[in-house]
């Protein structure tokens, strides 16, 4: 789950970012399940389509925030690859759940 790599990966990080990086990392990957449960509960399919988007956006922001980490040395990119990895499997998931979703809105 990219929740708990992600805080793992924040662990590491130094005591300076926790109300910088640390807070932001997490904040963005407990976003991700969080707008895909909330979408499902919703109304309508488009209601949980823009849902699925914005998951989809906390998923690219968590992949930039691990290059920042990166960049400033925080992390290596061996530490940050576990989160990559994660990030790469749910963008494909997400993708593939809009594409039916709106494949399935199409054909009603």
């Amino acid at each position: 789950m990219l929740v708990t790599t992600a805080y793992k990966l924040t662990k590491a990080l130094p005591g300076s970012e926790r109300f910088g990086l640390v807070s932001q990392v997490q904040r963005a990957a407990v976003s991700v399940p969080a707008n895909i449960a909330e979408g499902y509960g919703r109304a309508t399919r488009g209601e949980y389509l823009n849902h699925l988007s914005i998951a989809r956006g906390s998923v690219n922001e968590v992949a930039a925030l691990c290059a920042v980490i990166v960049a400033l040395g925080f992390a290596t990119p061996a530490a940050v690859q576990p989160v990559l990895i994660r990030i790469d499997a749910l963008q494909r998931m997400l993708s593939g759940l809009r594409s039916r979703l709106k494949e399935t809105r199409r054909r009603v």
